[in-house]
């Protein structure tokens, strides 16, 4: 049997940390762009990639959103597609993955 309040306190930090992440890269992207043309051309850069990186961190939010909605709904750690069970080292490397190893690889 999974130990959920474990991967609760996981996945809680690492929702805490995201949340953290895209602050700084909501308060970087809002930053006054500098008046230097050549400047301004690597700021939006460099925006693109705060931007990529964010949208990275939203999907894993959503992603750690199911896995606790699973956890409450007594369902964490059950492959949604095959029913059978998500290995422990699967969970523990990647503690929101919602499907087995089989059904990410068929």
């Amino acid at each position: 049997m999974l130990d959920t309040a474990q991967f609760k306190d996981r996945l809680l930090g690492r929702k805490h940390e995201l949340y953290r992440r895209l602050h700084k890269i909501e308060g970087d992207l809002e930053a006054t762009p500098n008046p230097d043309a050549e400047e301004r051309a690597t700021e939006r850069e460099n925006d693109e990639v705060l931007e990529e990186i964010g949208n990275t961190g939203l999907g894993e939010l959503a992603a750690i959103d199911a896995a606790l909605n699973r956890i409450e709904a007594g369902t964490f750690g059950i492959c949604p597609k095959c029913g059978n069970p998500i290995s422990p080292a699967r969970l523990a490397s990647v503690p929101h993955a919602a499907l087995c190893e089989e059904c990410i690889h068929p």
